[in-house]
């Protein structure tokens, strides 16, 4: 008996400790990726930040960013790769798909990644700084380029890279292929497909701040982190193009609100347009005589409504608009620039708005009333009874009693001048042109 219990035990230990070591083996973990396309503004470090905090909580093989940009804010630059170079998940910059660049300050966060990877028909570099506000003088440019070749350098040394072609990248705004770029020792591989790099990427040794750490990619499952609400909605607000239109919208609501108080919905939206406007202003070079020109615009398209200038007004307007809208971002960077066919179309409807819309709804407030006692003042009725001085007149297809300061006999016409209760006060009319309007044909009292 006691040797029986002995064999089972004995044949039983491994199967436990099999169990055991499966049970605690550690699941698979996924491989997260992110993709960060347009310009690098706040928006997009806020993004690439909250995907590295998911990653690290959530104990990720890798965080995969798939960039396409052409370039962005320094301030922004910056920001994301010191996470990057104090994340404890190794980072992998992947530029892709084909067509897509990594320029300017995506240079920098491509040598910054621990494995950088280009897709087939993309390219990297021109990376000299430009000064959002304009041009530079010579010294403020010289010190400049050094701080960002500084950088570029130090980046591309902790990360084993080639140095001499990042510091070009800066200084001599050299690109590359992506074919280029990994026979220079820029990147580390070149993949067409996200899958085919996690498996070329599997095994490879790569460094953190807490020691070497071992890629397992190969067949890891993929999970894409999708921006956020509020991310999707900083990202459109900070376009340049989109923050101009806001700008506009912002103005014409609080002008509605100003010339129409009480209508209230005008008034919020045009406020929450301008807040939304100057959120994205604070991250784009404003220049603000551009903003001035703009604003003098709306004066004169207002004035044009209300003034008649045979047009001088809304020509001002429309020049000063288009200058000030082309003045509004002083950048030589293309990209952060406002499109040249929405400033056009946005000078177009905007001077149409005010000359047309609002030019009718001030004639139509300076016109004469056509309801209520107002409207009648000033019009012509007949005489239904002979007025001596009280009587009855017939006035817009309704009888009024009436009083006249001279007798007038039936059927002739009368004007009406005040109104004291429901009894008008009238005058006889003695033109032949206003008995025209004095309804001849109304019926006469019997």
């Amino acid at each position: 008996m006691t040797r029986r219990v002995l064999l089972a035990a004995a044949l039983g230990l491994p199967l436990a400790l099999a169990a055991a070591a499966a049970q605690g083996a550690e699941a698979p973990r996924p491989v997260y990726v992110a993709r960060v396309e347009g310009v690098i503004a706040p928006s997009a470090a806020q993004f690439v930040t909250t995907s590295l905090q998911r990653a690290q909580q959530d104990r990720a093989v890798a965080l995969v960013i798939e960039l396409d940009t052409p370039g962005g804010l320094d301030v922004s630059m910056r920001v994301i790769i010191k996470e990057m170079m104090a994340s404890e998940v190794p980072i992998v910059v992947y530029v892709s798909p084909s067509g897509a660049r990594a320029a300017s300050a995506g240079a920098f966060l491509t040598l910054a990644a621990h494995v950088a990877a280009m897709a087939p028909g993309t390219n990297i570099g021109a990376a000299h700084p430009v000064n959002m506000g304009g041009e530079m003088d010579k010294e403020m440019a010289r010190k400049v380029t050094n701080d960002a070749a500084a950088y570029i350098r130090s980046i591309a040394e902790k990360r084993g890279r080639n140095v001499k072609w990042a510091e070009d990248a800066v200084r001599k705004s050299v690109s590359a292929t992506e074919k280029e770029a990994l026979r220079l020792g820029v990147i580390d591989l070149v993949s067409e497909r996200l899958d085919d790099l996690l498996a070329k990427i599997d095994g490879r040794r790569v460094e953190v701040p807490s020691g070497p750490v071992t890629l397992r990619t190969k067949g890891a499952a993929l999970v894409r982190i999708e921006p956020s609400f509020r991310d999707r909605v900083l990202q459109v607000i900070s376009d340049p193009t989109i923050a101009y239109i806001l700008l506009l919208l912002g103005l014409a609501g609080l002008y509605f609100e100003f010339s129409t108080p009480g209508a209230i919905l005008p008034g919020i939206l045009g406020g929450i347009c301008l807040i939304l406007a100057f959120y994205a202003f604070q991250t784009l070079p404003i220049n603000y005589a551009g903003l001035l020109l703009i604003l003098l615009a709306v004066v004169l398209f207002i004035a044009e409504a209300m003034v008649v200038s045979h047009g001088l007004l809304t020509m001002g307007g429309v020049v000063s608009m288009l200058l000030g809208s082309i003045m509004l971002i002083d950048t030589p960077a293309p990209y952060m620039r406002v499109s040249l066919s929405a400033i056009l179309g946005a000078t177009g409807a905007t001077a149409a708005f005010f000359v047309l819309v609002m030019g009718a709804a001030v004639r139509a407030q300076r016109g004469r009333p056509q309801t209520g006692k107002e409207g009648l003042l000033g019009t012509v009725g007949v005489a239904r009874t002979r007025l001596a001085p009280g009587g009855l007149v017939f006035v817009q297809g309704a009888i009024w009693s009436a009083e006249a300061s001279e007798s007038v006999e039936v059927g002739e016409p009368v004007e009406i001048v005040a109104i004291e209760g429901l009894r008008l006060k009238v005058q006889k009319v003695r033109t032949d042109s206003a008995a025209g309007l004095a309804r001849p044909d109304a019926p006469a009292a019997s």
